[in-house]
C-alpha cells in the first residue's frame, strides 16, 4: 500500500469515528438537555403502574465461609434489565447508534441491595455503566464482593451441608411501584463459577417472596432469595484426623490384648496417649470456632481424650 492509500485510508477511519462521536453527541444533548431528563423520576408512562425489573445474579466464586462470625463472602456479578420510558431515540435519525453507556449516578436506576448484607460499606457492588438501548432498555451488570449473613450448623462437621442465602429486594419502593422477577427462575448463573477447595457447590436456586410488613401493610414487597448449597470437602479430614483417629483407637485397644507382663505394655500405652494428646491439637485448630453445636468429629475426638 503506497503513502497515498495509507493517508485515504486512516483519514477515512478518522472521519468515521468523529462521524459516530457526533451523533452519540446528539444523543445525549437530546435526552438531557431537550427532554431534560430527570434522574430522580421513576422511569413509567403512568405513575399508577409498577415498572418491571428483570434480575439475576451469576456466581464467580466462593472467597470465604466464616462460621465463627456466620457469614460467607462470595464474589458475584448481578445484572438488572428494565424499560426507561424517559429514554430511547430514533437510531436513523443518529446514523445507526442504537446504544450508549452512560454512568449510573445520571440515570434512574432501581435500588436493589443485598437485605442481609454483613458489609461494612452495605453495598458491595461497583457502579459500572449502564448500557441504554434505543427502544429505551436499560442493562446494568455491576460486579461486587459480597459479604452476607448465613446460618451455619456444624453439628455433622465435616460431613456438612450449608444454605446460605442472598436476599435482594428494593429498599425503598413496594410491590405496586417495582416488580421483581429472575432472569433465570431456576436460579444463579453457575458457568463460569470457580471452584473452591473446601467447598463443593451443589445449587443455587432462587425464590421469589411477597413480603407484607407491619408499617404499611397494603403494599407487598417482593424479594429475591437466591440460596446458595454448598458441600465441605472433607477428604482433608478424613486424611489427617479421621483415619488417624481409627489407627490409634485400634492400637490403643492393643494395649488390653497383651499379656500383663509384657515390657512393652506400658510403652505402647504412654505412646498411644502422646499421639492422642498431639493428634487433639491439631484436631482443635481445625475445628470450626463456634458454640452453637459440638461437630460431629469433635464429639469422637472427646471419646478418645486420654490427657483430662
Amino acid at each position: 500500500m503506497d503513502s497515498a492509500a495509507l493517508n485515504l485510508f486512516l483519514t477515512l477511519i478518522f472521519l468515521s469515528g468523529v462521524y459516530a462521536g457526533i451523533n452519540e453527541r446528539a444523543i445525549l444533548n437530546d435526552i438531557f438537555y431537550n427532554r431534560g431528563y430527570n434522574s430522580m423520576e421513576r422511569p413509567v408512562a403512568d405513575e399508577k403502574n409498577a415498572l418491571n425489573v428483570s434480575f439475576g445474579v451469576t456466581l464467580q466464586q466462593i472467597i470465604q465461609v466464616e462460621e465463627k462470625s456466620q457469614c460467607i463472602i462470595t464474589n458475584i456479578w448481578v445484572n438488572m434489565l428494565w424499560h426507561d420510558s424517559n429514554l430511547g431515540w430514533n437510531a436513523t435519525k443518529y446514523g445507526g447508534v442504537s446504544e450508549v453507556r452512560l454512568p449510573a449516578n445520571k440515570i434512574w436506576k432501581p435500588d436493589i441491595l443485598m437485605y442481609n448484607s454483613a458489609d461494612e460499606s452495605f453495598d458491595g457492588t461497583y457502579h459500572t455503566n449502564i448500557v441504554v438501548y434505543s427502544d429505551g432498555t436499560c442493562f446494568w451488570l455491576p460486579p461486587g464482593m459480597f459479604k452476607s449473613t448465613c446460618n451455619i450448623d456444624i453439628t455433622w462437621f465435616p460431613f456438612d451441608d450449608q444454605f446460605c442465602q442472598l436476599k435482594f429486594g428494593s429498599w425503598t419502593y413496594d410491590g405496586l411501584n417495582i416488580n421483581m422477577w429472575p432472569t433465570n427462575g431456576k436460579g444463579g448463573d453457575l458457568q463460569s463459577f470457580i471452584k473452591n477447595g473446601e467447598w463443593d457447590l451443589i445449587g443455587m436456586p432462587v425464590k421469589k417472596n411477597t413480603v407484607f410488613y407491619d408499617c404499611c401493610p397494603d403494599n407487598p414487597y417482593y424479594d429475591l432469595t437466591y440460596t446458595i448449597h454448598i458441600r465441605r470437602r472433607h477428604l482433608y479430614y478424613i486424611c489427617n484426623l479421621v483415619v488417624p483417629s481409627i489407627i490409634l483407637s485400634g492400637l490403643a485397644l492393643l494395649v488390653f490384648i497383651l499379656p500383663p507382663d509384657a515390657g512393652e505394655k506400658i510403652g505402647l500405652g504412654i505412646t498411644i496417649m502422646l499421639s492422642l494428646c498431639m493428634l487433639l491439637m491439631i484436631a482443635s485448630d481445625s475445628l470450626p470456632k463456634s458454640s452453637d453445636a459440638i461437630p460431629l468429629l469433635g464429639k469422637d475426638q472427646n471419646s478418645l481424650k486420654p490427657c483430662d
